[in-house]
């Protein structure tokens, strides 16, 4: 089996291609490298069955031979890199999908999108089930990233309509663990990194949002699953354990021991739209995907605070 891998260099994308390579695929990764590293995929160069190209994919995408998979997960993904690459974010969401679904289709591949709990917006249903539609604001700071994976969904569906390629879309929800950047934007890594530093740890608002997270191993688990599943319209994959952004706060600052205090600031423009809860609905993947999370949040963050105390050299 080969299987590529576009953003293969990201977060996530590095963990597919650890997961594909384990299960006996050659693996072909694809990263222009704008908020990936090299250093998430720096442990397999060298592998006979890895192999990767430094390209934009929202140019043409050539593979030589066969490919029997394409999972498409390039895109900025956390707040501070779409707002600092919109352009680019749409365009990965836009014409990125077009040239990887066009590879899948010149392959006659299976295809499976990355898409996010970011379509539902700030919802008005609770927790968030496959089939609402969601409350998006389209010109909002947050709307390049909102709408470039609601058009990636409806692009994929097109194709699975109007071409009839085997398609997949998978809406992830709050994921972390190892090889999240430092400097990503996001709470998980901003709380941890303040707190091993001794500083205030700045939550915006009140704290009393809510978010539901992932660890990285279950996250990957339920892709497969849904790969091998027969399953064309968006599955929900993430943990149902919901917990505010204060009380995740007050988590990582009781694990690292840590003397930081909670200190509240005014929500910045950017983050007007910032939902206030989200909390996925996983029925549908628990019945047809027979998964569901395994690993408990705190165990979770230990895993996730080892390798982090590595990176800023603290180990």
């Amino acid at each position: 089996m080969r299987t590529v891998v576009t953003g293969a260099a990201g977060f996530l994308g590095s963990h597919l291609v650890d997961a594909f390579l384990a299960r006996g695929h050659e693996v072909i990764g694809i990263d222009n490298v704008l908020t990936g590293s090299i250093d998430n995929i720096a442990h397999l160069f060298g592998q006979p069955h890895f192999s990767f190209f430094q390209h934009d994919v929202t140019n043409y995408i050539y593979i030589e031979g066969e490919v029997h998979n394409v999972l498409h997960f390039a895109s900025p993904a956390s707040p501070v890199d779409y707002l600092h690459f919109p352009i680019q974010t749409l365009k990965v969401g836009s014409l990125g999908t077009h040239k990887a679904l066009g590879l899948a289709k010149a392959k006659k591949a299976k295809f499976l999108l990355a898409s996010t709990s970011e379509v539902y917006g700030d919802p008005l249903v609770h927790p968030q089930h496959e089939d609402y539609w969601g409350n998006v604001n389209p010109v909002g700071y947050r709307g390049v990233y909102d709408e470039a994976k609601r058009f990636a969904e409806a692009m994929t569906m097109a194709y699975h309509r109007y071409h009839g390629l085997d398609t997949r879309i998978v809406r992830i929800f709050n994921t972390f663990g190892p090889r999240m950047r430092i400097n990503d934007g996001r709470a998980l890594p901003n709380f941890f990194c303040q707190a091993l530093r001794g500083d205030d740890i700045t939550v915006f608002g009140d704290g009393s949002q809510t978010r539901s997270f992932c660890y990285v191993d279950d996250l990957v688990d339920g892709i497969c699953r849904l790969l091998d599943a027969e399953e064309h319209l968006p599955v929900n994959v993430g943990n149902p354990a919901e917990i505010t952004v204060r009380q995740l706060a007050q988590e990582i600052i009781e694990l690292t021991g840590s003397s930081s205090r909670i200190v509240c600031q005014p929500l910045p423009e950017s983050y007007r739209d910032d939902p206030r809860t989200r909390r996925p609905d996983i029925s549908k993947a628990r019945r047809i995907l027979g998964w569901e999370p395994r690993v408990d949040r705190r165990e979770g963050l230990r895993l996730t605070l080892e390798y982090l105390r590595k990176r800023l050299g603290l180990a």
